[in-house]
């Protein structure tokens, strides 16, 4: 099932009022799903075993869907937001503001790290939360800082939570659990694909009012959550960088098409206070 078909199913019986009751036929007629998969769908449907061992999967973590009051506001504002969210750790984190997103390249430079500890230990100690992927060097780097610093981080993953990628993660996912939140649009047992991660990065950007670009490269997947970002009406910082480093080319041309540059924390600060704050209150 696709997410368009369930907004169509939704749509049609937004109560869910007649799931049980709609045929194959009836659903390739009233939603243009194929007849294979409508009998697929339908069979999975009224299979107790199946739902039995969901239900067991699903035993440990939490459920958030669209439809419930603590749904982030900024999440459900963008364009295709996730109808169904699954929680691992403090569910209330979610309704924390300030929320800034943090991003950058997998494979960062020497001055990574330093960059994301300069920009975030002064927000996580004023009680900023930070959202990141849980990827390979800026996500991780972004997702440390706050452990350590006692602040909160959310991490959006790109999979299911029986398959934490990459598998060297899998310490830093269960931090993360005891001290903040986890979140996927994934099930427990789904392995990540590629075509995961564009979707996820809506995730990042769509739960802040602003994105962090620590260091990108001039062809980067950064530069499609920030895409997101911009097509969300959020805000988009880029940290300054050498132009002798290749992992800063993404940022250096990012400034030059108009993205705000930041110096240190206070220009965060100032831009909470005076856009992101209102952003809140539409």
């Amino acid at each position: 099932m696709t997410r368009r078909f369930i907004h169509k199913l939704l749509i049609k019986d937004p109560q869910l009022q007649h799931l049980y009751t709609y045929s194959a036929k009836d659903l390739h007629n009233l939603l243009l799903l194929p007849l294979k998969n409508a009998e697929q769908f339908l069979a999975d449907l009224h299979n107790d075993r199946l739902l039995t061992r969901m239900h067991q999967v699903l035993k440990p973590y939490e459920l958030m869907t669209i439809f419930d009051r603590d749904y982030p506001f900024l999440l459900k504002a963008i364009n295709d937001p996730p109808l169904v969210l699954f929680l691992a750790g403090q569910r209330q984190y979610l309704q924390n503001n300030p929320r800034l997103s943090v991003i950058g390249t997998r494979n960062p430079s020497r001055d990574a790290a330093h960059k994301v500890a300069f920009y975030l230990k002064p927000l996580i100690k004023e009680g900023w939360t930070i959202v990141s992927g849980l990827a390979r060097g800026v996500d991780s780097f972004a997702h440390q800082v706050t452990v350590q610093e006692g602040g909160v981080t959310i991490a959006v993953l790109g999979s299911g939570f029986q398959h934490i990628y990459p598998k060297e993660h899998v310490t830093l996912f269960k931090n993360i659990v005891q001290t903040g939140l986890v979140i996927t649009e994934y099930p427990p047992h789904i392995v990540a694909q590629k075509h995961h991660f564009p979707e996820r990065n809506r995730l990042i950007s769509g739960l802040s009012y602003g994105t962090l670009v620590i260091e990108a490269m001039e062809r980067s997947g950064t530069l499609i959550t920030v895409d997101q970002a911009l097509d969300q009406g959020r805000q988009v910082y880029v940290a300054p960088g050498s132009p002798l480093i290749k992992q800063t080319h993404g940022c250096l041309r990012m400034i030059q098409d108009g993205a705000q540059l930041v110096v240190n924390a206070d220009d965060l600060r100032f831009d909470w206070e005076t856009v992101g704050k209102h952003l809140l209150a539409k």
